[in-house]
């Protein structure tokens, strides 16, 4: 990366964490996009030796040559978010004076597919919260997260973000940040506080000798995170899915489950029994009511199977 990228990168860093205020998943994304792309236009040409680029000469021709390298390797989601992060650079550089013409301005996302989200039907869930066997530390845990995912539709990150001050088993509530770091209070079911209770007086046999080296405190309003591996520090959201996908597999569901397919679940189930989706918008933390509204079409998709199977002239 030239001088003049880094030095606009590392402000533009500051200014997505500090005055932004983005997740931490947010940046590490927006990150990993603008590194993709400067990595593009710096590579050589026959008209340009390689990192001789300014900033100023790119344009949106450029921007659409590296969003067309993308196609046959990325999701159209996954190619909205590099976009998105081009946008948002190009806009703080045009607020920065730095340029005087915004080369993003008239690039448009890629039409997006809407599949339906993968959820689980009430007795694969259930199977799949019993597959944890509460033998082992690390098995409670993994029981607690199962049922946590379930109990409050959260996002895995929400999951992994948790601290022990956030867990409230009086008033059976989580306070969760979202995206952006926004907060919520979402009740937590009182089997799925049951299992974190379990898992809280096993953590000194998880961690072993690391316990120590941690020094976790487990008393009331400790800040420790929730959810810790082995040697003590926070589960990350990748450990959460391959554990969530291995014990899928254990109880023979047939479909890859995710940690996100959980929070689908939740929803569904909710939506199935009769919750307004008003409140699903706001257990699940959604900004748009039209987010939520895909579940109306599952249980749509649902009721047609239903009709068709069972009236005499479907």
């Amino acid at each position: 990366m030239t001088p003049e990228l880094h030095e606009l990168f590392d402000r533009y860093s500051v200014y997505l964490e500090v005055e932004k205020n983005v997740s931490t998943h947010t940046l590490r994304n927006y990150c990993s996009d603008l590194h993709q792309f400067f990595a593009f236009v710096e590579k050589p040409t026959e008209r340009a030796e390689p990192g001789q680029v300014e900033v100023t000469q790119i344009s949106h021709h450029v921007i659409q040559a590296f969003l067309s390298t993308l196609y046959r390797q990325h999701t159209k989601s996954s190619i909205s978010r590099k976009l998105s992060a081009l946008k948002s650079f190009f806009r703080f550089l045009l607020r920065e004076a730095v340029i005087d013409q915004d080369p993003t301005l008239h690039l448009s996302s890629p039409k997006q597919d809407h599949p339906l989200p993968t959820y689980l039907p009430v007795d694969d869930m259930f199977r799949l919260l019993d597959t944890p066997a509460p033998d082992t530390p690390a098995e409670l845990r993994d029981r607690a997260i199962l049922e946590v995912l379930y109990s409050c539709g959260l996002r895995v990150s929400e999951l992994t973000g948790l601290n022990w001050e956030d867990v409230d088993p009086n008033l059976e509530v989580l306070r969760v940040k979202g995206k952006g770091q926004k907060e919520r209070i979402v009740p937590v079911g009182r089997t799925a506080l049951d299992a974190l209770h379990c898992y809280r007086a096993e953590i000194p046999a998880l961690l072993g000798n690391n316990y120590q080296l941690a020094s976790h405190n487990v008393s009331a309003g400790d800040s420790r995170p929730v959810f810790l591996n082995q040697r003590g520090g926070r589960l990350t959201p990748r450990s959460v899915a391959r554990l969530v996908a291995s014990y899928a597999k254990q109880c023979g569901l047939a479909h890859k489950i995710s940690p996100h397919a959980l929070r689908h679940t939740f929803a569904t189930h909710l939506l199935d029994a009769g919750a307004d989706l008003r409140a699903i918008q706001e257990l699940l933390g959604h900004s748009s009511l039209s987010t939520t509204q895909r579940y109306t079409h599952v249980n749509l998709d649902r009721l047609t199977q239903v009709y068709d199977k069972a009236h005499p002239r479907a």
